[in-house]
């Protein structure tokens, strides 16, 4: 399936390459798009000049954007939309450095499991783990995480090389001190150790200083593994914000139902991120007489005469949504939905390129949408943000 056929409308890409021969397991380059060569003419070396102006100047609004501390809730969802675990988490995020040195720090604080040896009140006391995060300069930003920046929307979706982080806040806020390091814990779903991919998409509120940062992980085959997500607060606060549960989880998709307009804006990887397209849109999702949901997503780009139209059909099973095509959205309580190829590997072997999606309606009304495209190489060419009002 293409991106240009895919449920949530159309996007600019790049496939310009194939992959031959895929591996039995999904192992995806991580080759960067980073700023072409320069070449000895002085209008190439200016471009690169104004580029790397830039790429700094955005880096230094995203390290604003994260500066700060976040109270907040981790939580594990299977690809079902089961919730597995909740655990409470601080973030606590600063800098160093100037101009093109400038680096964000950032160190994660997990509510730490009791023991299950705990005897006095003494041994209960709250006790929280300490996980320092890698840094995020120009080279990471560029080399590894391939940033997909949105400065004016405040949004972003960036690659993780592993899962090392989500493990040992799985370990530190569910088993705590009684985590003897075995490879498979009972009762305790742990990210593979060589996932195919790990994605965070952070979008935050457009109410107050609020943001969720959601994670797909891929297993090194290509299917999804897990959902983990974010719910953060800024500063400290005495209730962590977290997802509402209450709702009868056979109602997710209502909130989603009916007719939104938007504007959609694309700019592909990389720090500085080029916008490529933007687009008014219009999106009906709703069921048919038989029973199957329909979606229907027109898009007007700015620099296009006809307007593209994308038309497709798929089924409710409890919290999963499949679409003809092979893609499924995960939907998890809150009013947020993930979505996915039901096979990446199979996407990469035969050569077409693929998307990741996560939506949060934070109110009835309104929704923000991130999706990272991905090429036939299994490179993230590009990010798109949608802002949606409900007609």
């Amino acid at each position: 399936m293409s991106s240009s056929l895919c449920p949530i409308g159309t996007f600019y890409t790049t496939p310009n390459s194939l992959f031959t021969n895929p591996k039995p397991h999904l192992r995806l380059r991580t080759k960067p798009l980073l700023f072409t060569n320069a070449t000895k003419s002085s209008s190439t070396s200016t471009n690169a000049q104004d580029h790397e102006s830039m790429s700094i100047d955005a880096l230094k609004k995203f390290i604003r954007l994260n500066l700060g501390t976040w109270t907040g809730s981790f939580h594990q969802f299977d690809p079902k939309g089961k919730l597995m675990h909740k655990i409470d988490t601080r973030l606590s995020a600063g800098y160093y450095g100037e101009n093109e040195l400038i680096s964000l720090l950032q160190t994660l604080y997990i509510k730490q499991a009791s023991s299950s040896y705990s005897s006095s009140e003494d041994d209960l006391e709250v006790e929280w783990a300490e996980y320092k995060i890698k840094e995020t300069n120009m080279f990471t930003a560029e080399k590894y995480q391939q940033i997909g920046f949105f400065p004016q929307e405040k949004a972003f979706a960036l690659r993780y090389q592993t899962a090392g982080m989500l493990e040992n806040i799985l370990r530190q806020g569910v088993l705590g001190e009684d985590d003897i390091g075995e490879e498979s814990p009972k009762n305790l779903k742990l990210p593979s150790k060589f996932p195919s991919i790990v994605c965070e998409c952070c979008l935050y509120s457009l109410e107050k200083d609020l943001r969720a940062r959601a994670f797909h992980i891929m297993d090194p085959k290509g299917f999804v593994e897990m959902f983990i997500l974010f719910l953060e607060e800024k500063g400290v606060v005495v209730t962590p914000p977290f997802l509402d549960e209450s709702m009868d989880s056979t109602s997710r998709i209502t909130p989603h139902l009916g007719t939104w307009k938007g504007h959609s804006v694309t700019k592909r990887s990389g720090v500085y991120g080029a916008t490529e397209a933007e687009a008014e849109t219009v999106t009906l999702l709703d069921f048919d007489e038989n029973g199957q949901l329909i979606q229907d997503q027109t898009s007007t780009y700015k620099d296009k005469d006809a307007p593209s139209n994308v038309r497709w059909t798929g089924t409710v099973s409890d919290n999963l949504v499949t679409y003809d095509g092979g893609y499924q959205i995960t939907l998890l309580p809150g009013g947020i939905y993930m979505g996915c190829p039901c096979d990446v590997g199979k996407h990469v072997a035969d050569t077409k390129s693929f998307h990741l999606e996560f939506c949060w309606l934070e109110s009835p009304t309104k929704r923000q949408r991130l999706v990272r495209t991905y090429d036939v190489d299994g490179l993230a060419v590009s990010s798109t943000y949608f802002l949606e009002k409900k007609e």
